[in-house]
């Protein structure tokens, strides 16, 4: 009989990167922290990890991103001047979304050589157990929380876990495209991965969405893993190795939702509609200009 997988507890968010597509408003200020109506793009993907049951978030920092690590700290003048002015609501949510201490670890990426390497630099906080990895840019927005869903499978499959999502078959050359056992099924073994394929080569239209489930093992493999793509240690690389040389299970579970890029223009743009128009308290305001501006 086989044994129950590992709890995930931990999360790793890599939130390093420059944000070259939105300067000059990252010059100063971290991608991750502009905002989807009011609440950074990092509190969004870190909301989708609490609801999943993630009990410790890690963030791989990198310079001039100290400002991510002060939101998720106490601000002690905001909250006097909240509860001064009894502004009960605004404290109330504050608190709601500060972690308990020693919950949040922040760790350096000193370098930019890749999503590969910020995992990487993770790996004494992580420890020997498998983990969640979230990227910030990619808001995942459906009726259940992608990564809680993940989990889920988790506990049936063990192992690897990728989100996944469908594409037109003349974009698969721009993502990270999966080979399944089924594309139809929720959750399939995965017996294929290819980052950014020719057209026409793709094995299947199923793209990596940034929702992972990882061992341990990854580890071991980027500390050896060679740059590639880009001239960066590429994350995908060493999932092939570990996937192939050590031969553990990976699976796809298919995301049955709407998917954000925040890191585009156009997906940021995009995502602070819709979630918008969620918000019972601004969506007939927000649809009545979006009426106006498109007469």
């Amino acid at each position: 009989m086989s044994s129950k997988p590992a709890r995930i507890r931990k999360a790793v968010f890599p939130v390093a990167g420059l944000g070259t597509r939105f300067l000059p408003a990252t010059k100063a200020v971290p991608k991750e922290m502009l905002t989807v109506v009011d609440r950074p793009v990092i509190q969004h993907v870190v909301d989708e990890a609490r609801a999943a049951g993630i009990e410790h978030f890690v963030f791989v920092t990198g310079r001039n991103k100290a400002v991510i690590e002060d939101h998720f700290d106490i601000q002690y003048e905001l909250e006097r001047t909240l509860a001064d002015r009894k502004k009960t609501k605004e404290l109330d949510a504050l608190m709601a979304d500060l972690p308990v201490a020693g919950q949040a670890s922040f760790t350096r990426q000193q370098a930019p050589l890749g999503l590969g390497h910020a995992v990487w630099c993770a790996r004494d906080i992580i420890g020997d157990e498998p983990f969640a990895l979230l990227l910030p840019d990619m808001l995942h927005h459906g009726a259940t929380p992608c990564l809680k869903d993940m989990i889920e499978a988790y506990g049936a499959s063990g192992g690897n876990l990728i989100a996944v999502a469908p594409v037109p078959d003349d974009q698969t050359h721009q993502y990270g495209i999966v080979g399944v056992t089924d594309a139809k099924a929720k959750v399939a073994r995965i017996t294929q991965m290819v980052e950014k394929p020719p057209q026409g080569t793709a094995p299947s239209n199923l793209h990596i969405t940034g929702r992972y489930i990882l061992q341990p093992e990854i580890f071991d493999l980027l500390a050896k893993q060679e740059k590639g793509a880009g001239g960066e240690i590429q994350l995908t690389d060493s999932m092939i190795r570990l996937m192939s040389d050590l031969g553990q299970a990976f699976h796809a579970v298919q995301f049955d939702g709407t998917i954000y890029d925040c890191g585009s223009k156009i997906g940021f743009l995009a995502a602070n509609v819709a979630y918008g128009l969620e918000r019972p308290d601004l969506a007939a305001g927000l649809r009545a200009q979006i009426t106006r501006l498109m007469k």
